[in-house]
């Protein structure tokens, strides 16, 4: 693999891989089992973030579940405001499931690999061009990485002619 500033660049990815294990540690969310959804509420509130408003038995075989287990689910998640059920405007015999804002809260705060707070903290102590320039290096990493890879130049084969098995 090569890359553009050939030993430079190495070394800067070296380095990079060496300081992320200890920003990781330092700045990741320890909010222990308190905001620990079950496996199968977390799935159907993902789900429905994605996919949009849905019936139950859409649901169910969206999650490959049987219906009657994704209503008990669902039962619960409205119980605790994370979900709420409404008619569909286009045929009113139909109920919905959709997110409540709770749900959405929540969906967005469990998605948070860091503690802001900590990372706050921590910049706040940083000089301004520090910050951006942390910012600004993370961004064009991520840009580089969605660039297309460059293509190499294939070395030429020759093609032996070879006779197979079921050719005279």
């Amino acid at each position: 693999m090569s890359s553009k500033d050939g030993p430079l660049s190495a070394s800067s990815a070296r380095a990079f891989c060496d300081l992320f294990p200890a920003v990781y540690l330092r700045f990741h969310r320890r909010d222990g089992k308190a905001r620990e959804l079950p496996a199968a509420s977390r799935a159907v509130l993902q789900h429905l973030s994605v996919a949009g408003p849905l019936r139950i038995g859409e649901l169910a075989r969206h999650l490959d579940r049987a219906q009657s287990v994704v209503s008990e689910i669902v039962s619960h998640l409205e119980k605790d405001g994370l979900l709420e059920r409404f008619r569909d405007t286009r045929d009113g015999r139909v109920a919905l499931t959709w997110l409540t804002e709770q749900g959405l809260a929540l969906l967005a705060n469990d998605r948070e690999v860091l503690a802001v707070d900590q990372v706050e903290r921590a910049m706040s102590h940083m000089r301004a061009a520090d910050r951006h320039a942390l910012l600004r290096g993370m961004q064009a990493l991520l840009e580089a990485d969605s660039l297309p890879a460059p293509t190499r130049s294939r070395p030429k084969v020759s093609k032996l002619s070879k006779k197979r098995k079921d050719e005279p």
